[in-house]
């Protein structure tokens, strides 16, 4: 006897963003932890503002993406297309908003910034590609209604 594989429910997507969300946390309060020993409290703030921005800027991306293959599955390579390219203006313009308030020569250490950007945005990509193979998540929907009333081989 064989058992039918369960499927993956309507959060799984969700549980992907959640787990890559918090494995970019997790890799910022280190960067944060080691920042602040290693560089003092410039480095600190800066390793948690480049953390905060990654997974800000990563969850609401991933977010709209998610929201939008669940109630129109067909708009949803647009979707997710659009939003990476605002994503990385979006980046862009929080670095060019940094850099002119001045908050990069005096709170935030430029370089722990830039590295906990790039560190959090590694993390988060391995967590979610790995969290998304994990899913058990069918190219087709066979349907489960009509595969046990037709014979086989065209048998009648």
């Amino acid at each position: 006897m064989t058992t039918e594989t369960p499927r993956s429910t309507p959060f799984a997507g969700g549980s992907v963003l959640l787990g890559a969300a918090v494995a970019a946390l997790v890799a910022g309060l280190v960067a944060v932890v080691v920042g602040a020993f290693v560089g003092g409290a410039e480095a600190a703030y800066g390793a948690l503002a480049g953390a905060l921005v990654v997974v800000a800027v990563f969850f609401l991306g991933a977010g709209l993406v998610h929201l939008v293959a669940g109630v129109l599955p067909a708009a949803s390579l647009l979707v997710a297309l659009l939003t990476y390219t605002l994503q990385v203006v979006l980046l862009a313009a929080v670095f060019v908003g940094l850099d002119r308030s001045g908050l990069l020569e005096d709170a935030l250490d430029r370089a722990w910034l830039g590295g906990t950007v790039i560190a959090c945005t590694v993390v988060w990509m391995i967590a979610q590609i790995v969290l998304a193979a994990r899913l058990r998540i069918p190219a087709y929907d066979l349907g489960t209604s009509g595969s046990q009333d037709r014979p086989e081989a065209g048998a009648r």
